[in-house]
């Protein structure tokens, strides 16, 4: 059955707008993870999913392995949900979170904290100034995995950590090691410019040489400058993972001996902006469907709200994606709206009113922060729901 139909045939009790997970294209995709990770396990990340019941199935599968998540509030949640191994991969400065890390034994115990600087340390140790007695915080070290040449005239990467060399993560390590009250534990190095970018962007086949004569040279500077950072703080203290890679680069990352684990996310639920790579194809997993309301021209039709944009550099793949029925397209003087979006193309002279248009977000977890629950759909049936985080009540960014 094509998807459309299943889809309208699933939820047609529901009132749109609403979001659905196809359960049966998301456990392909994580099947696909798995055999693309090449034994090496996975970390999920939390940002990409944001539905807490949605994690637990994932985890439940074989090949993945602890959580990445986006803040120390979310990670000291996930925590008293049961969950276990989480690593926040991005800074703190959340005073009352890290107090609340250093007061829950349990927690402190299963979330590791990723810095990037003495600045961080001395951060952390006038939050815990006062705490007696000071439980032993686990962090990890982040290291700019970007690609710069030209003199550093050029880089290619998203601009996270000030360590680059070995001899900078050195230096950080040895300071973490002298300093009571920290234990060095992982290694975090995400290169956003290989495993974020992809490699196929449709009808430009200069950029896409360009973006892939790019990665090749970064994934062979990544191979020597990361595996020597690795070999520099390792001999200074035990790490217990070194984490790299996201969904676009995944059999690329594990090729590298350094490495023990990766991180993926997006390619759970497939959303727009990864149908631009040449490794791999995933299947659209959420969808999130919007009714029509009008019909204001021929060959045009007006659905309910819309204007979902994802972040990043304002660009129309940002927009979300009218994927269901094939053939519709934005006004280009209104774009995605606020309340309301039109729709031009062929397929709009055979929608009426109260049809629906699916979409596709062009990031993953992004969706959910619009959506209080994902319907659960198994071939043409509704089976579940799951509440997203905000359908749970927690806004974490």
């Amino acid at each position: 059955m094509d998807d459309r139909p299943r889809y309208d045939r699933a939820t047609a009790a529901l009132d749109p707008p609403f979001a659905i997970l196809d359960l049966d294209a998301m456990r392909a995709n994580a099947a696909d993870l798995v055999r693309r990770a090449a034994g090496k396990p996975i970390r999920v990340a939390t940002k990409s999913i944001r539905s807490r019941p949605v994690l637990e199935r994932i985890l439940a599968m074989d090949g993945f392995r602890g959580l990445m998540a986006f803040t120390l509030p979310e990670a000291l949640w996930l925590a008293a949900e049961g969950f276990t191994d989480v690593l926040v991969a991005y800074p703190t400065a959340d005073w009352h979170a890290i107090t609340a890390l250093a007061a829950d034994r349990r927690a402190v115990g299963e979330i590791t904290l990723t810095v990037d600087s003495t600045e961080h340390l001395d951060h952390l140790d006038h939050v815990l100034a006062a705490v007696r007695p000071r439980p032993e915080i686990r962090v990890c070290l982040d290291v700019d995995a970007g690609y710069v040449t030209l003199g550093g005239k050029f880089r290619a990467g998203a601009l996270r950590s000030p360590v680059r060399e070995p001899e900078q993560a050195a230096d950080l390590a040895a300071e973490i090691a002298k300093r009571p009250g920290f234990r060095l534990v992982g290694l975090l190095a995400y290169e956003a410019q290989i495993a974020g970018v992809g490699d196929a962007p449709p009808g430009h086949a200069v950029l896409t040489r360009a973006i892939r004569i790019m990665q090749a040279r970064s994934a062979r500077d990544l191979i020597l400058r990361r595996g020597r950072v690795v070999n520099a703080v390792s001999r200074l203290c035990d790490l217990e993972f070194v984490n790299g890679g996201g969904t676009g680069s995944v059999e690329r990352t594990v090729r590298e001996k350094a490495i023990t684990e990766v991180a993926a996310g997006s390619g759970f639920f497939h959303p727009r902006l990864f149908d631009f790579y040449s490794g791999f194809t995933g299947r659209p997993a959420a969808l999130f469907a919007l009714p029509v309301v009008r019909r204001p021209a021929p060959g045009t039709v007006t659905v309910l709200g819309g204007g979902y944009v994802a972040s990043g550099p304002a660009d129309p793949v940002r927009l979300p994606q009218p994927y269901l029925p094939a053939g519709l397209r934005y006004a280009p003087d209104e774009g995605a709206g606020e309340v309301q979006t039109p729709l031009l193309g062929e397929a709009a002279y055979d929608l009426r009113v109260g049809d629906r248009v699916w979409f596709r977000h062009a990031k993953a977890g992004e969706l959910c922060e619009r959506f209080a629950t994902l319907h659960l759909v198994e071939d043409d049936t509704l089976v579940g729901s799951a509440p997203t985080y905000r359908g749970e009540g927690k806004t974490f960014l």
